[in-house]
């Protein structure tokens, strides 16, 4: 499945704003891929899997707040179409719409939070988890973090897949916020995984 000065003493008064005028909401914050580099709204960086790997696009709102997500394909026109099928993997802050605390409880339960979030973006409410999900305590350029794994069943018409590896982690910044990550690895493979979890730790958190 990513931000008004006010006037000083004695200045004019301000301006009546007209009554027809409409408030604006400010867009929300966007991640972007930037040469080798996912970089969140906050300028954290996490490297591209490998060159291999395109920009899927900014403003990823998958347990995200100003991330953006990369595309690998794994099968082109599988169903002999237009469809695709390959790998995903977004990063970005912590969607604050989570809950969250810098405590190893509070870093698990919030990664829970955000993957399930994330398998019912990428997927549906009804999806197959397959076996239980793996929790590791993880620490990312010297930030405490958690890692959770869980394999998604996968039955689509036409494409060689039976299942998909899940993996998200919570990476606490140390100033209340978090960073998310998430991927979403094909069961064929495998070795990106691997890969997956050397660019999480490669990381770089903006004091």
């Amino acid at each position: 499945m990513t931000p008004v000065a006010l006037p000083s003493a004695g200045s004019t008064p301000l301006a009546t704003i007209s009554p027809s005028a409409i408030p604006t909401t400010p867009p929300p914050p966007e991640g972007r891929v930037l040469g080798s580099n996912i970089v969140a709204f906050n300028n954290d960086t996490m490297p591209l899997m490998s060159s291999a790997w395109v920009d899927n696009g900014s403003g990823q709102t998958i347990g995200l707040l100003g991330g953006a997500a990369t595309w690998f394909t794994v099968h082109d026109k599988y169903d002999g179409a237009r469809a695709r099928w390959g790998n995903y993997v977004a990063f970005g802050g912590l969607d604050p719409k989570i809950e969250y605390t810098n405590t190893p409880a509070g870093l698990k339960a919030a990664t829970i939070q955000a993957a399930t979030a994330a398998i019912v973006e990428l997927y549906d409410p009804n999806v197959k988890l397959i076996g239980k999900a793996t929790h590791t305590p993880i620490t990312v350029d010297g930030h405490p973090g958690h890692e959770l794994t869980i394999k998604v069943e996968v039955k689509v018409p036409k494409l060689k897949e039976t299942y998909s590896n899940v993996m998200a982690a919570v990476i606490d910044r140390g100033d209340g916020t978090a960073d998310f990550v998430v991927a979403d690895i094909a069961g064929s493979t495998p070795d990106w995984i691997t890969i997956w979890r050397a660019k999480v730790q490669e990381i770089k958190i903006v004091r």
